[in-house]
C-alpha cells in the first residue's frame, strides 16, 4: 500500500479531478492524504481520503483572500494572469511548502500528485534529486502552459503556426511576452529563493519540466503536436466521472430523448455570477429554433438567476436547472455551448458532442482554439457574444456532419486510455521502488 499527498488550489476544476484520482486510488488500497480549501472537506472525505485543510491565513474559500480577489475582479485578462501568479499563487507558497514538509514529515509520501498551480509543489522536487524525495505528478488539468517552437506563446489563444511568417511572428511575440511577464518571473524566483530553491526555467516551463511526471488529462487529437515536449509530458485521456445515482430526474427529463436536438449550455462552475456573458444570449438565439435548450447554471440558485435576467419571460423549449451531472446529460445532447473550462470540454469529447466556445479569462482562449484546430466545434473568440454569432454557430454545428464526425473520431481515441490505471501504475512503481519507464503511458503512434 502507497502513502499519497494529493494537493490542489482550491478551486472546483483544480480540485475536482484530482478528488476523482483520490478515489480512485483509495479503492486500490492506497493511503491517501489530500491538502486543499477548507471548503472541500465534505467532497474529499467521500474519497475516501483524509482531509487537511489549507491554512486559514491563505485559504481562499474561507474568504482569506477576498479582498484580493475584489481587486482582481478590476483587471483585463492578461493582468489577471499576472495577479494570480504573483498573489494567489507566488505570495502563499512559503506557508503551503512549510505545511506540506510538515505533511511529509508525519506521512512519508512516497508520491506527491499535485497540478500546475500549485506552486507549492515545486520546491519539493527542487530540493532533492529522485530516488531521495517523493516522485512528484502533475495533472494537466488546463492546456499544457510550456514554451514550444511549434506552438504560439500561451495566453491569447492563438493557433499553431503554419508558415515561416507566422513563425517568425509568434518568436517576435515570444520575446515581447517575455518582457510582459519578465516582472512575475522575477517576483516568483524571489519567492522560491526565499523557500530555499531556484527556479531553473521560466514559470511556465518550469511547471511542465521540475516534476517527473506531467499526465495530460486529453488525447493527441485535441493537443497542439509538439517535437519539442519534456520528457516527462504525456497524454493519458479525460477522466471518466462517477454517475450521479442520487440525482432526481426533473420532469422535463424524458422530452431529450424525443427527436429534436437537445442543446447544453453552461457557463461552469467559476464564471457562473453573470449568466449574461453567454448563457442568456444562447437561450435569446435559440428562442424560435427547432431544440430543446438545457441551461446547466451550476448553482442552486442559477434558474432564479435566469428568470430574473430574462424579466421572467423563459422561451418555451428551454429547461432551467442548477447543479445536472453532465455524465447523465451529455449522452443526450447534440450540441454543448460552453465558455471553454477545460474539464466541462473534456467531458464533451468522452461523450463525442460538438462544441461552441467562447471565454476570455485564465486559460479558456486557449482551451477555445484548441476547438476550433481540433475540428470539434466553433470558436466564438468572445465571452460576450451577440445572439446573432450565438445562432449562426449553433446552426453550423448542428447542420454540418463534420462537426459531429470528428467529435467521434475523438471520443473513439478517449476510449483507448485508462487515466486511472496510468497513474496507479507509477505510484505502484515508485512505491515498489522501481524506476518507471515514462514510455509505458503512452501508446504507441502517439505524438506530442
Amino acid at each position: 500500500m502507497a502513502k499519497i499527498i494529493v494537493t490542489a488550489g482550491p478551486v472546483p476544476g483544480h480540485v475536482v479531478p484530482l478528488a476523482a484520482i483520490a478515489a480512485d486510488l483509495t479503492k486500490r488500497g492506497h493511503e491517501v492524504l489530500f491538502y486543499t480549501g477548507a471548503q472541500f472537506e465534505a467532497q474529499i472525505s467521500a474519497t475516501g481520503a483524509r482531509f487537511v485543510p489549507h491554512p486559514a491565513e491563505v485559504d481562499v474559500t474561507v474568504g482569506a483572500l477576498d479582498a484580493a480577489l475584489a481587486e482582481r475582479e478590476k483587471l483585463a485578462p492578461l493582468e489577471r494572469i499576472v495577479f494570480d501568479i504573483k498573489h494567489l499563487a507566488a505570495d502563499q507558497a512559503p506557508i503551503h511548502d512549510k505545511r506540506l514538509q510538515e505533511l511529509l514529515a508525519e506521512f512519508p509520501a512516497t508520491v506527491v500528485i499535485s497540478e500546475p498551480m500549485s506552486f507549492w509543489a515545486l520546491p519539493t522536487a527542487l530540493r532533492a534529486p529522485r530516488g531521495r524525495r517523493p516522485l512528484l505528478v502533475n495533472i494537466g488539468i488546463a492546456p499544457p502552459a510550456f514554451s514550444s517552437a511549434d506552438t504560439a506563446p500561451f495566453g491569447p489563444g492563438l493557433l499553431p503556426p503554419t508558415t515561416d511568417e507566422e513563425r517568425a511572428s509568434y518568436d517576435d511575440m515570444r520575446v515581447q511576452m517575455g518582457a510582459f511577464f519578465a516582472d512575475p518571473q522575477q517576483y516568483v524566483e524571489g519567492v522560491f529563493t526565499s523557500m530555499g530553491v531556484t527556479l531553473p526555467a521560466p514559470l511556465f516551463d518550469a511547471m511542465a519540466t521540475v516534476p517527473d511526471h506531467l499526465l495530460q488529462l486529453t488525447v493527441p487529437a485535441f493537443e497542439y503536436p509538439r517535437g519539442d515536449a519534456p520528457e516527462g509530458f504525456r497524454f493519458i485521456g479525460p477522466l471518466p466521472a462517477a454517475t450521479d445515482s442520487e440525482f432526481e430526474l426533473p420532469d422535463w427529463w424524458a422530452e431529450l430523448s424525443d427527436d429534436r436536438p437537445v442543446v447544453v449550455v453552461t457557463q461552469g462552475t467559476v464564471e457562473n455570477g453573470d449568466f449574461s456573458q453567454l448563457l442568456v444570449p444562447t437561450l435569446r438565439a435559440l428562442a424560435d429554433a427547432d431544440v430543446t435548450v438545457v441551461a446547466a447554471t451550476a448553482r442552486p440558485d442559477g434558474p432564479d438567476m435566469v428568470r430574473a435576467a430574462l424579466d421572467d419571460q423563459v422561451p418555451a423549449n428551454v429547461r432551467l436547472a442548477g447543479f445536472v451531472p453532465f455524465e447523465q446529460l451529455l449522452p443526450l445532447a447534440d450540441v454543448l455551448v460552453t465558455n471553454a473550462g477545460y474539464g466541462g470540454v473534456q467531458t464533451a469529447l468522452r461523450h463525442g458532442v460538438p462544441l461552441v466556445v467562447g471565454g476570455e479569462t485564465e486559460d479558456k482562449p486557449e482551451v477555445a482554439a484548441r476547438v476550433e484546430w481540433s475540428g470539434i466545434g466553433v470558436n466564438l473568440h468572445t465571452a460576450r457574444p451577440g445572439t446573432a454569432a450565438v445562432r449562426a454557430a449553433v446552426d453550423d454545428v448542428l447542420n454540418d456532419p463534420r462537426y459531429r464526425k470528428r467529435a467521434s473520431e475523438i471520443r473513439s481515441q478517449c476510449a483507448e486510455y485508462r487515466p486511472f490505471d496510468a497513474i496507479a501504475d507509477i505510484v505502484e512503481q515508485a512505491t515498489a521502488g522501481g524506476e518507471h519507464s515514462r514510455l509505458g503511458l503512452r501508446r504507441e503512434g502517439d505524438e506530442l
